[in-house]
């Protein structure tokens, strides 16, 4: 069954997506830290320990092929494209294998640059 899970630190798009998910009766999941807090009436909510990628690691340990996944973080998407998942970012863009390498180089250049 397909679900969809969130990571929902700073999303702007949570009710949304629970509420589309839910019209279609779609398992949702909402991972977040302990800085931040979660509420749903629809949604299971998962608040994992404050750390460096802690949620990250906690949502693609839980995801599997075919799970549709929110997150603007593309390291979190490149990883559930290696799981078969279907990550999107929250303003719709869905992430693939032939757009996410770009996406990945465009954001270490952008560190690189911040770093001077």
């Amino acid at each position: 069954m397909i679900r969809i899970l969130i990571d929902a630190d700073a999303c702007p798009v949570v009710k949304i997506a629970e509420r589309i998910a839910k019209e279609r009766k779609i398992p949702v999941i909402l991972f977040g830290d302990t800085n931040h807090v979660l509420s749903s009436d629809y949604a299971d909510i998962r608040v994992i320990g404050v750390g460096a990628d802690a949620v990250d690691f906690a949502l693609m340990n839980e995801s599997r092929a075919g799970d549709i996944i929110i997150t603007q973080d593309y390291g979190v998407a490149a990883m559930g494209l290696g799981k078969g998942a279907y990550p999107i970012h929250q303003n719709g863009k869905w992430y693939t294998n032939e757009n996410i390498d770009q996406m990945l180089m465009e954001r270490h250049l952008a560190k690189k640059a911040r770093m001077g």
